[in-house]
């Protein structure tokens, strides 16, 4: 294949990868959002079950002693 045809197909390829790279890119970005929403969700689920306990413990103390 002529030089030419080869730098041309070179240049295809490399604007594929470069799309392709930016698809897989903001996909990773996507699940780096949905992670960081999960665990602020798991944070806030951690706190309140923290409260309930608190809570019980308390209950506890007043019903027993």
């Amino acid at each position: 294949a002529p030089a030419w045809q080869v730098s041309g197909l070179a240049e295809q390829l490399e604007e594929r990868l470069f799309h392709l790279y930016g698809l897989h890119n903001e996909l990773i970005q996507e699940r780096l959002q949905e992670l960081a929403e999960v665990m602020e969700r798991v944070g806030q689920a951690e706190a309140e079950l923290r409260q309930v306990c608190r809570t019980v413990e308390a209950a506890y103390r007043d019903l027993c002693l």
